[in-house]
């Protein structure tokens, strides 16, 4: 007898069969009850493998077993002539079909239900609902390799982003979250399960001398259809209608109704000089490199990115953005002063550039948002604090995505209101990879004293975008919540620098009262690292109260040093960290705006005693 015959007779084949089918439904099961559940990762391949290992076991029993009346024998103990093979066989066939059922039941379900009900904004991402009309445009791949052409690719990119996010009927994810996967090997599902959108734009740009192939698709993230895609080839000089056009396909895919008041918007904003559109790309860049860099570097980054600014801005002096990013640099120098310069009347004269760029981006500003953006950022630097709570009122109820800047520290820190977490919330649903937005919506929790949404915001934070910042509000948000241990797991799990290592036990023992201790690692940080970790925060939890007060009244005497102590009031979670009487700039902006103070504190420092 042939093997072949031999394994059909054996029922080899429809063991192997009907053990496949049985085990993808079991993983299927398995998957969800774990995802319910929340079984770590690994559970969930260990069923897997033991699955997969089952198979060869399967088939070797299938083999070297047979079922018989009196139970499982040997097949060389089996007489030929009682064998029930046939019979087990027919057995088989009738599980192989009933599973098979299953199965494509379960396909079906999962095909047009599971999926269609994602599509239709019910599924969970971080904890919040993804609306249908959600869309992010990630960064469209340079096909040729030009000296520009990257840039290019980013400036088309960002031109599309801008378009769709002026239709207020459709979430869009800012430019720093889409383009956090720019060079990444990353899924669609898995990007839009980050950014919590439902569809995703991508494409691809070649360029070649005057010719230009931009391809686009519109893609369904829960199960990676195309519901739009198309090529266009265009000379360079006609490359700007694309981005306006790219973005009506996008928003008629996603049946997004557009009138022609916004259509005209959509086809004339935006850059329109190709060498404009460059430089702009290679200004956000180089400021971004700068905010990674030191003191000094950040300067010498910044002054890099300006002059990429200024070329912009002489070639389009009506893009808004190009002056609202011009003043960082104004704003970096002035706070900085004196250490980098030690020149008062250079510190004035970039706080008072830096209010002409604000001027100019809100007048220039395309959206209300943008507009409100600058007005806070110039109220903030001019001193004009008292403008801010209708400004902020007014933030809050438009629906434009962007993201607030060194304004943004005020409603974090000092007015807490409804308006406050509504501008946050809002700020981190369009720009989920920003970490300064969860910094700061941790931040306005713990003003409001919810000190639970704090530790929640702080731990959604680190799922999505870790950073070291995050790592400082979760380890506070625990002491908040009297969960000591928990904030020394979370600041050994997340930080590997001994000078923050360092500085969070000091923190720990101050919070436990423990001045000894506290003080001797006060002691070992200073001679280790100098005085550069200290600020009026670290002395205030350590009942410092004249080295607090010292380090306050200098930075209040210093350009813009309302900043630096807003930041510190944040970082201590413990009130009024100094005197307002040792801060007279501070306290007259603080009386202008009638905010209140001091602030509470959240965490009850036992060596603070003022």
């Amino acid at each position: 007898m042939s093997l072949l015959s031999e394994l059909k007779r054996r029922n080899v084949f429809r063991v192997a069969i009907a053990y496949a089918v049985i085990a993808w439904i079991l993983a299927q099961v398995a998957d969800l009850a774990f995802d319910n559940f929340g079984a770590p990762e690994w559970v969930g391949k260990t069923v897997l493998f033991i699955l997969v290992l089952g198979f060869p076991l399967a088939i070797f029993f299938a083999w070297a077993f047979e079922m018989t009346p009196e139970g499982v024998k040997k097949e060389k103990d089996v007489d030929r002539s009682q064998s029930i093979t046939n019979q087990t066989g027919r057995q088989l066939e009738f599980l192989i079909v009933g599973v098979l059922i299953v199965a494509i039941g379960w396909l079906l379900v999962d095909k047009f239900v599971l999926q269609e009900e994602s599509s239709d904004s019910v599924a969970q991402i971080s904890g919040d609902v993804v609306t249908d009309k959600s869309v992010a445009v990630l960064p469209f791949v340079a096909m040729s390799s030009g000296p520009d052409d990257e840039y290019f690719a980013d400036g088309l990119t960002e031109e599309i982003l801008n378009s769709l996010a002026r239709l207020p009927e459709l979430l869009v994810t800012a430019r720093t979250s889409a383009f956090a996967f720019k060079g990444l090997d990353t899924s669609v599902p898995e990007i839009a399960d980050k950014l919590g959108v439902a569809h995703v734009v991508e494409g691809s740009v070649r360029r070649s001398g005057e010719q230009l192939r931009i391809t686009a698709q519109l893609i369904r993230a829960s199960d990676g259809f195309h519901l739009w895609s198309e090529t266009y080839d265009r000379s360079s000089a006609d490359s700007f209608g694309v981005q306006g056009e790219i973005a009506e396909k996008v928003a008629a895919a996603l049946d997004v109704v557009l009138d022609q008041e916004q259509l005209a918007k959509m086809r004339t904003s935006g850059l329109r000089n190709p060498e404009a559109f460059i430089a702009y790309q290679k200004a956000v860049e180089a400021a971004a490199l700068a905010h990674e860099s030191t003191t000094q570097g950040q300067i010498d980054g910044l002054a890099v990115a300006n002059q990429f600014f200024e070329r912009v801005i002489e070639l389009e002096p009506d893009f808004s953005a190009a002056h609202f990013h011009h003043a960082d640099y104004f704003i970096h120098f002035a706070t900085r002063s004196a250490e980098i310069a030690n020149d008062a009347e250079a510190a004035a004269r970039a706080i008072e550039l830096a209010n002409q760029d604000f001027t100019n981006a809100a007048r220039t500003a395309e959206t209300e948002g943008d507009r409100l953006n600058a007005a806070l950022e110039q109220t903030l630097i001019s001193g004009s604090w008292w403008r801010m709570p209708e400004l902020l009122s007014a933030a809050a109820r438009t629906s434009d995505c962007f993201i607030p800047s060194w304004w943004g520290l005020v409603p974090s820190v000092l007015d807490p209101s409804d308006n406050a977490l509504t501008i946050w919330e809002r700020t981190q649903t369009c720009d989920p990879l920003n970490f300064y937005a969860w910094v700061n919506l941790s931040r306005t929790h713990f003003a409001r004293g919810d000190f639970q949404s704090a530790l929640d915001a702080a731990l959604r934070g680190m799922e999505t975008v870790p950073h070291r910042q995050i790592v400082d509000e979760l380890f506070m948000a625990y002491l908040a919540l009297g969960r000591i241990e928990e904030a020394r797991a979370a600041s050994l799990r997340y930080i590997d620098e001994e000078d923050r290592l360092l500085l969070h036990r000091m923190t720990l023992a101050s919070a436990k009262g423990d001045a000894v201790e506290a003080r001797e690692l006060r002691d070992q940080i200073l001679q280790q690292f100098g005085t550069d970790l200290f600020g009026v925060w670290q002395h205030a939890v350590l009942g410092e109260y004249a080295q607090a007060n010292q380090v306050a009244a200098e930075w209040d005497a210093q350009p813009l040093g309302s900043l630096e102590l807003l930041d510190q009031i944040g970082a201590c979670v413990c009130g009024a960290p100094f005197d307002l009487e040792v801060t007279p700039n501070f306290a007259r902006l603080i009386g202008e705006a009638n905010l209140p103070w001091p602030p509470p504190s959240p965490i009850n420092w036992p060596l603070k005693d003022w």
